[in-house]
């Protein structure tokens, strides 16, 4: 059964900043001043946005179905983190370098799997998360096994800002980085590219007709979200001075997935919604049912599969429509 996604989108006029758009970002300010004991989480949250974020722009936008972008967000990851303990340890430096690492290791294995359909596309992603997870379990010396990278040195944030117990630089440095994030994706789905992007989703055979380059433009947006997604894991190596072999498991592949899928795919502010709801629902049942809170959160996932096709913010976007009809 296909993924749900938002409506199709264009350029031009839609590209004007809409006040709502404003309200996440309120929203993590007001966490920052009124619940200062719930940073360090919030910059997780922040960072598995932009992670999200980062799949909606292949998944949402471009179609291209993966169970396998967890391998890039743990290549950052990893990159950050051997970058901090044998070069450097200033953090927007070992940023950059674990974006262009990324990059260029998503442009190398997307110029593979892109060429592949269907359910071949879905084992080609499955068996290249399972390769740099086995990479990072053999390779001791370098990533440290089973055991990671321990006390990953990091520097003053622009030589002045240490990363405190508290959680207060790296919570807005994450909020920083998703909001340069935030605004190249939105930038880019609402240019003549994201809509070519767009089209190829839905009329790959059209756009060829009409001399589109769909697989050069596939491409692109493959190696931009390879890329944001290698920055997400190098904020969360940067952030929590750790990194090991969860940040590239299957498993994770498999929680992204759904927390897009549970905001709404193809939106970009599903990629916000989907990922707070998962790690609130997730804490929350795992608290009152240790041994179970999967089992809450896969009940969730089906009844927002069956009645509510477009994610929650289709729901809202329903209710909303609904309500609009309903006046006089």
């Amino acid at each position: 059964m296909p993924l749900a996604r938002g409506p199709a989108i264009g350029y031009g006029g839609s590209a004007r900043l809409h006040p709502a758009e404003l309200l996440p970002w309120a929203f993590a300010i007001a966490v920052y001043f009124l619940a200062p004991s719930y940073l360090p989480l919030g910059a997780y949250v922040l960072i598995i946005i932009l992670f999200a974020l980062s799949l909606d722009l292949i998944l949402g936008y471009g179609g291209i179905v993966t169970l396998g972008h967890a391998a890039y967000f743990g290549f950052g990851a990893y990159v950050a983190g051997v970058f901090a303990v044998r070069v450097h340890g200033d953090p927007l430096l070992g940023l950059a370098v674990a974006a262009a690492a990324s990059a260029a290791f998503g442009a190398a294995t997307g110029a593979v799997v892109l060429r592949t359909r269907a359910l071949a596309l879905l084992m080609l992603t499955l068996a290249l998360v399972s390769i740099v997870f086995e990479v990072a379990n053999k390779w001791t010396e370098v990533t440290g096994g089973a055991d990671g990278l321990n006390s990953v040195p990091v520097g003053q944030l622009l030589g002045a800002f240490r990363f405190d117990l508290f959680g207060k630089t790296a919570f807005l440095y994450c909020l920083a980085v998703l909001a340069a994030g935030w605004w190249l994706v939105r930038s880019l789905v609402h240019s003549p590219f994201g809509a070519s992007l767009v089209g190829a989703r839905e009329n790959e055979a059209r756009m060829h007709a009409i001399g589109a380059p769909v697989y050069a433009r596939q491409l692109c947006a493959y190696t931009l979200a390879a890329a944001l997604a290698g920055v997400a894991g190098a904020l969360l190596t940067q952030t929590t001075q750790f990194v090991g072999l969860s940040v590239v498991s299957f498993e994770l592949s498999g929680e992204i997935l759904v927390m897009l899928v549970l905001g709404g795919v193809g939106r970009i502010y599903g990629a916000f919604v989907g990922p707070l709801v998962f790690i609130v629902a997730r804490d929350y049942l795992a608290k009152q049912s240790p041994e179970y809170w999967v089992l809450g959160i896969g009940v969730l996932l089906i009844l927002i599969v069956m009645f509510a096709r477009g994610g929650i913010l289709g729901l809202a976007d329903g209710i909303a429509a609904r309500w609009r009809r309903s006046r006089p």
